[in-house]
């Protein structure tokens, strides 16, 4: 089934779509050997979906869930990361990342600083945070981002972008709330505004300028190879909108991208331009 939105049509997720999710949640790990997975869980729907897939998968026993709060962490994430863990059965553990932050930022926040720089820092700290426990334990750490995310770059380098799996680098965020409503994951969570809490007030939505309703309309348009000409006939969203998305997905390409090699300059010109594009 493909429900129409706006003249844009997006997959609906089914049980088998779920199902696929959890054989390859499970695969991945006994395949690799490791004994659980460690994953961050911040109260948002990425991460419960993620939290349920592989309690589902592998059981709540193989399942460590981390909540990693900062200073700008809303007190209202704490209850709801304990509760949907317990609820599951997930060992819970927090981990409070703001000592560490600041002391990154002493030594490297020396000019002006930005709300990004810190927010980076203390999505990388996180990361520091999973893969040390994720070593100890013989876990695999699992990411939380979406296509929506990924598609825009929408996640910090060696921060909440690093991981040994991502279950749901194919789905789109309105796809995430699709599996949410499927598997039961609570909709005081479902409905909450998405966020990265890496400042106070911080949302998505706000950071984008365009809701994912509209967002992922336009993204899958271009993965379906749509003019800006046919999007803007297929959605009503604006042409300017639609051309600003289609540039930030080109320019974040390099986020995607594995380490650059040697062999990746093969048949290319190593002028400036190259290098800019493929580097920043």
């Amino acid at each position: 089934m493909y429900p129409n939105m706006s003249g844009v049509t997006i997959p609906t997720i089914t049980p088998d779509d779920v199902q696929n999710l959890l054989s390859f949640i499970k695969q991945t790990s006994d395949d690799i050997g490791y004994k659980g997975v460690v994953i961050g869980i911040s109260g948002g729907i990425d991460s419960a979906v993620v939290t349920k897939l592989c309690v589902d998968a592998l059981g709540a026993d193989r399942v460590l869930n981390v909540f990693m709060p900062s200073r700008v962490t809303p007190a209202e994430d704490y209850k709801v990361t304990k509760e949907f863990c317990n609820s599951l059965g997930t060992e819970y553990r927090v981990v409070d990342i703001q000592p560490a932050v600041d002391a990154l930022a002493a030594v490297l926040l020396t000019g002006k600083e930005t709300p990004l720089e810190r927010g980076n820092i203390s999505a990388r700290c996180r990361m520091i945070v999973l893969y040390n426990l994720a070593k100890k334990r013989g876990y695999l750490v699992v990411g939380t981002s979406n296509l929506s995310e990924i598609m825009m770059g929408y996640f910090t380098k060696f921060g909440d972008g690093a991981c040994d799996m991502t279950p749901l680098s194919n789905m789109y965020k309105t796809e995430v709330r699709q599996i949410a409503s499927l598997i039961g994951i609570p909709e005081h969570i479902i409905s909450k505004p998405p966020s990265a809490g890496l400042w106070e007030g911080q949302t998505d939505e706000s950071d984008m300028g365009i809701t994912y309703a509209d967002l992922d309309r336009i993204l899958y348009s271009l993965e379906m190879d749509r003019t800006d000409t046919q999007i803007e006939a297929d959605t009503g969203l604006p042409r300017e909108q639609i051309s600003e998305i289609r540039r930030q997905v080109d320019s974040m390409e390099h986020k995607r991208l594995p380490p650059l090699r040697p062999d990746d300059f093969r048949g290319h010109p190593m002028d400036s331009n190259f290098l800019s594009n493929i580097l920043y």
